[in-house]
């Protein structure tokens, strides 16, 4: 979001918070990408503000149903309704702020396997075949970064032997994992330790916006590499597959010419060697190939 945008969506998240008689002496925000998350004190409320443009019924929708399934997911917050909230032209969600206890780097791999897998189990309960509330499929996100990098206007920084090396990719391993017939389910489809709060409850996963349809192993590859070993009947195979995909999902992400993320050029670029090393290993690799 923009700093100019911010202060507004601050004060739309303390009003929104104040008609629940949930008060703020103090807001503090604590992210900022494509929506803020802020910390209202003393109330222990986290308010996430978008723009309307990005309005997250889906995300509240999913989270509200998870809540009946014990699956280890931040909740709303239960004393505001469980809905989006419009204001001043935002989208406004209120969600139990908790407070961490460790730093995303220190989950323990056995800890976040177990409660990757039961949120999975939780996530297999939820019926989203209903028209306004059905699940993206994980291919619809490659198709979005297909437009980033097949659209020189969108992504003009990118070189041409770049531009190549990402659709290539993108095509072909979401082809692969699809042409291996697994079994697909609802899925986080971020969670990364960033997305993974260690609380005194356990460990809790948030930001649920980015929920789509497609292999476990697809979530599996956003997890750090040793959290694997203590996944129940992980493909390795796939795994390595959604791993090439997730990275070649980052990269393009950071060649759109709008993209806001601190220093995501220079992150970019580590990452494309990143995937090009990930790639010439899988060629040489038995059976490898696309």
């Amino acid at each position: 979001m923009k700093d100019t945008e911010i202060p507004r969506a601050v004060a739309a998240a303390v009003d929104t918070a104040a008609e629940y008689g949930l008060g703020a002496d103090d807001a503090a925000v604590l992210h900022n990408s494509n929506r803020i998350a802020v910390r209202l004190r003393p109330s222990g409320v986290l308010a996430r503000v978008a723009p309307l443009a990005h309005r997250p019924d889906f995300e509240v929708e999913l989270a509200r149903r998870l809540a009946g399934t014990g699956s280890p997911v931040a909740g709303l917050d239960p004393r505001a309704e469980p809905r989006v909230h419009v204001r001043d032209g935002f989208a406004v969600t209120l969600w139990t702020y908790y407070e961490p206890t460790a730093a995303p780097e220190d989950h323990p791999p056995a800890a976040y396997a177990d409660a990757l897998a039961r949120l999975h189990a939780g996530l297999r309960r939820i019926d989203f075949t209903a028209p306004h509330f059905t699940a993206p499929h994980f291919t619809d996100r490659v198709s979005d970064a297909l437009r980033v990098v097949e659209d020189p206007a969108v992504s003009p920084d990118l070189g041409a032997a770049e531009r190549g090396l990402l659709t290539d990719t993108l095509h072909g391993i979401s082809r692969a994992i699809l042409d291996r017939g697994t079994r697909q389910q609802l899925l986080h489809g971020e969670p990364h330790p960033g997305n993974l709060l260690a609380t005194a409850d356990g460990p809790l996963f948030i930001d649920l916006e980015t929920a789509c349809r497609g292999p476990v192993e697809f979530d599996l590859a956003h997890a750090p590499q040793d959290v694997a070993a203590h996944y129940p009947g992980a493909d390795s195979g796939l795994l390595a597959d959604c791993r090439i995909l997730s990275l070649a999902l980052a990269v393009s992400w950071r060649w759109d010419r709008d993209d806001q993320l601190p220093d995501g050029r220079r992150r970019g670029r580590e990452w494309l060697a990143q995937l090009q090393a990930a790639l010439d290993h899988r060629r040489h690799a038995p059976g490898g190939g696309h």
